[in-house]
């Protein structure tokens, strides 16, 4: 019988399932999703391959898998950030920060684009994930408009043509330069969305 991690079934399965995202990272970062099997990820976790079986049916569940949990923290993260800030604007600039920020190792990893390599339905289930953060900026744009901060516009483009300029960011890890970059970014999305040049500043 496996060797329990934790103090329960539970916790088990829970720091498998973090060994298990956590070895996908780290090989994703390395190379092209398209090349990794679930030997490989089963020997960066140092798990057993049932292990992984056990937890996900092939590969593309795994990276679904992974996706949902970062995304789901990421967004409470974002959410706590965004709680402290009062005007849109403001929470224009954490959103776009939080953003910019944002390590996404599956936009970072060589290789071709997962877009090419996934089939049609995971490509939907990771449409929906996107999906979670854009609603939390169509809220920010929705109320800006609404608080006279935006002008009107269409919301829906709006919103992946800010996502475009912000996904898949390489921001440099020198803090001088990090800042230069981060701020351009802020810059340049306020300008686009139509800030009030005096709230912009």
């Amino acid at each position: 019988m496996p060797k329990i991690i934790g103090n329960s079934l539970h916790e088990h399965r829970q720091m498998t399932r973090h060994k298990l995202f956590a070895a996908l990272s780290t090989l994703m970062a390395e190379r092209g999703f398209d090349s990794i099997t679930l030997a490989d990820i089963a020997q960066a976790a140092d798990v057993g391959r049932t292990a992984v079986y056990n937890h996900f049916s092939d590969k593309e569940t795994l990276l679904l898998g992974f996706i949902t949990h970062e995304t789901e923290q990421y967004a409470l993260t974002l959410e706590r950030a965004l709680a402290e800030v009062d005007d849109p604007v403001g929470q224009l600039r954490t959103y776009i920060r939080q953003q910019a920020q944002l390590t996404r190792v599956f936009h970072l990893a060589p290789g071709p684009d997962l877009r090419t390599v996934l089939s049609r339905s995971t490509q939907a289930r990771l449409r929906e994930h996107a999906e979670i953060v854009e609603s939390i900026l169509k809220r920010i744009l929705l109320e800006g408009i609404d608080r006279g901060s935006f002008p009107p516009q269409d919301i829906e483009p709006t919103v992946q043509l800010v996502n475009a300029c912000l996904s898949g960011r390489l921001v440099p890890d020198e803090p001088e330069e990090r800042e230069r970059v981060v701020r351009a970014a802020e810059t340049f999305v306020l300008r686009a969305v139509g800030a009030r040049p005096s709230m912009a500043a």
